[in-house]
């Protein structure tokens, strides 16, 4: 039944802009709020008009604009609703009778109708000309779109030049090229931390390279052990994921890059910079790239701070000479990167909606890990205030394959250490997402299970005597 309310007004209007588009606004922030719901029939133009003191026009132009936004539909002859789509509590209904998936390490996806019609626009914009989308294009990117990743790299001050930036199909193929590059078809070593991103496991063993799984301490990879590494095994490169390191969070401090950096400068070991996460500390460390410019990969991918499905990935290069022969690897197993995946993402890194869904993942990882707090009580655990998941080492009582299996038959997925580890011991530990497509109301109620697990473990004894 479609709900109506004739007595709605919006409240407090902005001052400092037109009335049409503060209208539309408060359309925007009672739909967020709840205020609104949907199939809500909004009061005729000509009655808000009157209540507002407004002329007609007006009230049309803000109807229009909020339809514009995708937050109304106008139905001849019966009124103006709010889009079920417009709500984010309606649009993930369905998402929440199904399992929460906490185990793929996604940001949030943004629910705000300002922030959504913002992208909406963008897109909208690349299609006045299709055809060009739908042909092949240059590898690496056109001049514009490596003049967007200069510009995209910079905010991290990874300084660098057009010429020495690729746009590649995602972090993936960024590590499988630089594999062939660096190591080559013969096998050989890559260092790396002893619990690291499953990826460059993965990849790691399709090439046939052998990682060296370096022992860490609260600061991440310990100098002496990378030394050793070096004198004795003679490492192609050093793999680092030194900003809210991926499972464990850590964020390694500047002295700490500095000592890794020396060390491979002085042993010529080229350095492989991961920073998925590197934008969303407000002030993080400087960059490997930074410190090691001449020897320093730097890969900034996309699909963790603006969109998971948007597989673009840049790639600053420490030596422009490199171009050519690292362009032809990418070439030989990707072709191209999807031209619409770099023109969406040339289009919002220029226009500031990459930079404004950024700070949205930001905004809206500190609120789920304030949830994270209250869930898990006094129970350690390892988070990043900016960061989207948690390391949680496990009491004594559950082990990290109970754990999982217990909280999947709540409707909760997790993924377990053995995913992360490079040699050594297991450790009884699990990573939980606190993103993807799960709303705030997920996640509590996903951490409130885990919570309640964590302070009822199995019996520690047997029964039996």
């Amino acid at each position: 039944m479609n709900a109506t309310q004739p007595g709605w007004c919006p409240q407090n209007l902005s001052q400092d802009k037109a009335a049409y588009l503060a209208i539309a606004d408060a359309i925007a922030r009672d739909i967020r709020d709840g205020s609104l719901p949907p199939n809500f029939r909004l009061p005729p133009q000509r009655r808000l008009a009157h209540l507002l003191g407004l002329n007609f026009t007006t009230i049309s132009r803000a109807y229009a604009e909020a339809q514009r936004r995708g937050l109304l539909d106008a139905r001849v002859g019966q009124g103006t609703y709010v889009r079920p789509e417009a709500c984010p509590r309606v649009r993930h209904a369905a998402a929440r009778a199904r399992l929460i998936d906490m185990s793929m390490n996604l940001p949030p996806e943004p629910d705000q109708p300002e922030l959504l019609a913002r992208m909406e626009s963008g897109m909208r914009n690349l299609c006045g000309d299709i055809n060009s989308l739908l042909r092949y294009q240059p590898f690496g990117g056109s001049q514009e779109d490596r003049e967007a990743g200069v510009h995209w790299l910079a905010r991290r001050g990874v300084i660098s030049s057009a010429e020495r930036v690729l746009v590649c199909p995602g972090t993936h193929s960024i590590l499988n090229a630089l594999l062939s590059l660096l190591v080559g078809s013969g096998g050989g070593r890559i260092c790396c931390d002893n619990i690291t991103y499953p990826g460059l496991r993965a990849l790691a063993a399709i090439h046939g390279v052998s990682l060296i799984g370096l022992p860490s301490d609260q600061e991440g990879i310990v100098p002496d052990a990378f030394e050793r590494a070096c004198r004795d095994s003679r490492p192609a490169a050093l793999y680092v994921n030194p900003t809210i390191h991926n499972p464990t969070t850590l964020t390694m401090p500047l002295a700490r890059r500095e000592a890794l950096a020396e060390i491979a400068a002085r042993h010529g070991v080229p350095v492989i910079e991961d920073d998925p996460y590197g934008l969303l500390p407000e002030s993080p460390p400087p960059s490997f790239f930074a410190l090691l410019p001449g020897l320093t990969y730097y890969i900034g991918g996309l699909s963790k701070t603006v969109g998971a499905g948007l597989r673009v990935a840049y790639l600053a290069l420490p030596d422009a000479r490199q171009l050519p022969r690292i362009s032809g690897i990418l070439r030989a197993v990707s072709v191209m990167t999807p031209p619409v995946s770099v023109a969406i993402a040339t289009e919002w890194v220029l226009d500031g909606t990459a930079e404004q869904l950024v700070r949205f993942v930001r905004e809206e990882s500190r609120v789920r890990q304030g949830l994270a707090r209250q869930a898990l009580g006094g129970t350690p655990y390892e988070a990043s205030p900016d960061g989207f998941h948690v390391w949680l080492p496990l009491p004594e009582g559950w082990s990290r394959v109970s754990f999982s299996a217990h909280l999947r038959s709540s409707g909760i997925g997790v993924v377990t250490s053995d995913a992360f580890l490079v040699g050594g011991a297991a450790v009884e530990a699990v990573r939980i997402c606190l993103g993807g497509t799960a709303t705030r109301d997920d996640v509590s109620h996903a951490l409130e299970l885990v919570g309640s697990a964590l302070s009822h473990p199995p019996a520690i004894y047997s029964s039996i005597v």
